[in-house]
């Protein structure tokens, strides 16, 4: 195989990869899903959600949501691994191939960027369950806090990478 098919190869099966890096980048989320500086995914919402005075009731349900999200995070967790190292693997053959085969690269690359969009509904589903059980005025709040700490985040990234 040439070297320009083998960095076409390299381009077009990074890209997905790339695209969910950049999402968690602009989540505020890096590795791991770890929050940078505090912006960003669920632990600044959880921290949001504590500054809302919810009642005993809408914080168990909370938990109670949680509590069932974890086996089935975990179980995900599981499969997402398994799939990504079986497409590391499919990517590796096709890139060592004779001949470089298109079609078999792109249905690659949307199989592992359909695993991406999969993982970000169920995310979000899960935070729409969550965020459902708050009243219309704690709705408002959030949507204000939130506001506020985007805004926050923003400064920090500018500051951080106008250097």
């Amino acid at each position: 195989m040439s070297q320009v098919m083998k960095r076409r190869v390299a381009i077009v099966l990074a890209v997905p990869l790339m695209l969910g890096s950049v999402s968690a980048l602009a989540s505020g989320k890096g590795h791991h899903g770890r929050d940078f500086d505090g912006c960003g995914g669920p632990h600044a919402d959880r921290s949001i959600l504590r500054s809302l005075n919810l009642s005993d009731a809408q914080k168990a349900q909370m938990r109670s949501l949680r509590e069932s999200y974890k086996d089935g995070m975990r179980e995900q967790m599981m499969q997402g691994r398994e799939a990504m190292q079986a497409n590391h693997d499919k990517m590796q053959a096709l890139m060592l191939a004779d001949n470089f085969d298109e079609n078999a690269v792109r249905a690659l690359a949307k199989q592992m960027s359909d695993q991406q969009i999969d993982r970000r509904v169920a995310m979000m589903k899960q935070r729409h369950e969550m965020l459902n059980l708050l009243t219309p005025e704690q709705k408002t709040q959030y949507k204000n806090l939130r506001a506020e700490k985007q805004a926050e985040c923003t400064a920090k990234w500018k500051e951080k990478y106008s250097e």
